[in-house]
This record gives C-alpha cells, sequence and structure tokens, in this order.
C-alpha cells in the first residue's frame, strides 16, 4: 500500500505542474468524414455521458464535428484526483465502425456507430457489474472490466451494433470494493490478446495480473493470477507478436511478459525507470512505446526489442498540458494524441522515425476532471 499512497501523492501533485500551452496549428485541409480521420473523447459526465468527436486533418489538427450522447451516466472513482475511472481502455473501437464506450455512473456499456459526419447510439446494455472502467474489443467481440465490489469482466458479441451477452463470459475477480471504488484498489485495465486467445487485467492494490482463456465461443475459462514484477501494474498494450508490456505506476518501468498458450504469463524484465511521476497510461506505436506520466506533465518514450524487452529511449520524449492520462495513436501511426485531464485538452504530436515526438496543436475547450466526473478515453482513426 506505501507504493500506492507514493503514487497518489505524485498524481496530486500534477495539479501544481505548470506546462506552457503550445498554439494551435493551422487546420489544413478539414477531413470530410469522421470514418476516415478523427479522435473521439469521453467526456464522462456524471449527469450524462458523452463523446466528442473530431476530424483530423492531414496534418494532425482537430476540428470539433459535434457532442454524441451514449445513453449512460459517467462517474468517478474515490479519490481520483487526475482521471476520474482511473484506468485505461474506456473508450474501444470495435469492428472499425462501432465506438463502445463505458457507463460508469448507470453501470452499463454503449454501441455506438461512426457515420460520416456523426455518432448513432444503437445499444446500451448492463454491463454483467459495477461501475464498468475499461472495455476491450476484437472483431465483434467485446469484454468489459467491473471495477466496483467484487470486479469482474463480461463479454458480449456486437450483432448489427447492438451488444449481445455471451454466454460463458461472466468471471469475478474477487474483490473487496465498494460499489463505487476507491481509485487506489480498483483494476484498472482490460485487453485481448492480438491472437483473440486470452483476456488480460490489471490490477493495483493486488499486484497482480489475471488471465483468462477465451474459448472459441466466446466463453472464458478459469482466472489465472500471475504476481506483477513491480507496483502498482495499471495500463497495458501488446507489441506485434504478441507480448504483453505493461506500465507500473509504483516505479515508473515497463514489465514485459510472454503470454503461453495456456494463457499463463512468462515475465521477460523490466525498463529503468521513466523518471517522471505517476506512469499510468501507454500507447505503442510500431517499434515503440510512449507512456504518459500524470504527476509530471511528460510523456517518456521506450523501444521494444524482438524478445518483447523494453528500453527507455527518453525519459522526457515530450512536456503536455497538465495531468497527461489516456493516449491513442491514429492507425498509420503518424499521430499522437494526450487526453489532459487537469486542463481538459488533447495534445497532439507527431510521430518520428527514431521514436522521437513533435508537436503539431493543442486542442482546447474540454471538461476537466470534477466532483462527479472527468474526461476518460481517447480513440483515434
Amino acid at each position: 500500500m506505501r507504493n500506492l499512497r507514493l503514487w497518489a501523492t505524485a498524481a496530486v501533485a500534477s495539479t501544481l505542474v505548470l506546462v506552457p500551452a503550445t498554439a494551435a496549428s493551422a487546420h489544413g485541409t478539414r477531413s470530410a468524414d469522421l470514418r476516415d480521420g478523427a479522435v473521439f473523447v469521453q467526456l464522462n459526465g456524471g449527469s450524462g455521458n458523452s463523446i466528442e468527436a473530431f476530424s483530423r486533418s492531414g496534418d494532425g489538427a482537430l476540428t470539433p464535428a459535434g457532442v454524441f450522447a451514449t445513453g449512460g451516466l459517467g462517474g468517478k472513482e474515490v479519490g481520483a484526483p487526475v482521471d476520474a475511472l482511473a484506468s485505461q481502455g474506456a473508450l474501444a473501437r470495435a469492428d472499425d465502425e462501432t465506438l463502445v464506450a463505458v457507463n460508469a455512473g448507470s453501470g452499463t456499456v454503449s454501441a455506438l456507430a461512426i457515420g460520416h459526419d456523426r455518432l448513432s447510439l444503437e445499444s446500451v446494455v448492463p454491463s454483467g457489474g459495477s461501475f464498468p472502467s475499461s472495455v476491450t474489443t476484437r472483431g465483434s467481440a467485446v469484454y468489459v472490466l467491473n471495477a466496483g465490489g467484487t470486479g469482474g469482466v463480461a463479454g458480449f458479441r456486437l450483432r448489427d451494433e447492438h451488444l449481445v451477452p455471451i454466454a460463458g463470459s461472466v468471471r469475478s475477480l474477487g474483490l473487496a470494493n465498494t460499489a463505487v471504488p476507491f481509485f487506489l484498489t480498483a483494476p484498472s485495465q482490460i485487453g485481448i490478446t492480438p491472437d483473440g486467445r486470452t483476456l488480460v487485467v490489471a490490477t493495483k492494490a493486488n499486484n497482480t495480473l489475471v488471465t483468462f482463456p477465451v474459448h472459441r465461443d466466446g466463453s472464458l475459462g478459469s482466472a489465472i493470477i500471475t504476481a506483477s514484477q513491480g507496483p502498482v501494474p495499471f495500463s497495458f498494450v501488446f507489441d506485434r507478436r504478441g507480448h504483453l508490456e505493461v506500465t507500473q505506476a509504483g516505479d515508473g518501468r515497463t514489465a514485459s511478459y510472454a503470454v503461453a498458450a495456456d494463457s499463463t504469463l512468462v515475465p521477460l524484465g523490466v525498463s529503468a525507470s521513466s523518471g517522471g511521476a505517476a506512469l499510468c497510461w501507454n500507447v505503442r506505436v510500431g517499434s515503440f512505446l510512449y507512456g504518459a506520466n500524470a504527476g509530471s506533465g511528460t510523456l517518456t518514450s521506450w523501444s521494444l526489442a524482438k524478445d518483447g524487452t523494453t528500453s527507455v529511449l527518453a525519459p522526457v520524449a515530450a512536456t503536455t498540458s497538465r495531468g497527461p492520462i489516456d493516449l491513442a495513436a491514429t492507425e498509420n501511426g503518424r499521430f499522437v494524441y494526450v487526453l489532459s485531464a487537469l486542463d481538459g485538452q488533447v495534445d497532439a504530436f507527431a510521430t518520428q522515425r527514431d521514436g522521437g515526438l513533435v508537436p503539431v496543436g493543442v486542442t482546447t475547450g474540454l471538461p476537466t476532471i470534477g466532483a462527479d466526473g472527468g474526461p476518460e478515453g481517447i480513440v483515434a482513426i
């Protein structure tokens, strides 16, 4: 718990970090279709959840394209200082044409179709537990992490953009949280391996990674628990070969794992520290990883080796607005977008071949974290 407290202190200290904002770049040629280039930010308001859409131009600049209700309520975990849901992956893209959003405050999950110039709400269903905080997709399969109470996962299938529960896909995590969990003890992310055979959940207080075998029909096997290689495993991504790359908020390192055929995890080692405070979110672009240090207002970069291990490339690859949390990269890997919850901004960076990041603009005017919610979840296409 000491590492958790240190991490919480660093996150709160991020409110004192002053990061000079860059001027927004010229908009260039506006994308005519959200399906051809866009960024979506979940606003996670406690009185009504919604998603703000931005069209993306060729130079990476964003133009507001509308705010669209999810049909549910946002929420905030108890004590959360920077990111209301204390999670990664609160918003995800499925089957190329659908967004899936968690409604933490109402215990539901929504599917919204991505259209030419708008999002259309297609489905709202119970999440299979309390306080859903993270979602992952692969093809038509959708799995949700419920952070409240004992915690758990639940699976759904997208059929004509409607969410249908998968039989045998609800599993408990055996936690001991309240219905609205304390942010230090809530699980933080759910994800599915690139081959679709293993579901992964990161916990914080337990310092564990929990995996579930995924059967062909989408049902889940029994939980397999692996001790984390370091304190406070938070977010994760997979590399091209399916290795699991996990941020450790307690020590600022990236831990690497191989995922075996039986869904067990094999530790591969940890990187040097980012040197930043509250490393909690990450994204992969090719053979590079980028992590957000919420307490420092910085991004760190790592290089990925073929064996799945990582090395710090630049402790400070970029500076951001205050409270950087969620990250998203475009499909072509040209741009990385950072949601900064304390300033209500999205920082845009162009990626370089050597892993460097070049600022290309700041989009302002989003909500900031408040008493009952705050922006959480970002998707780029």
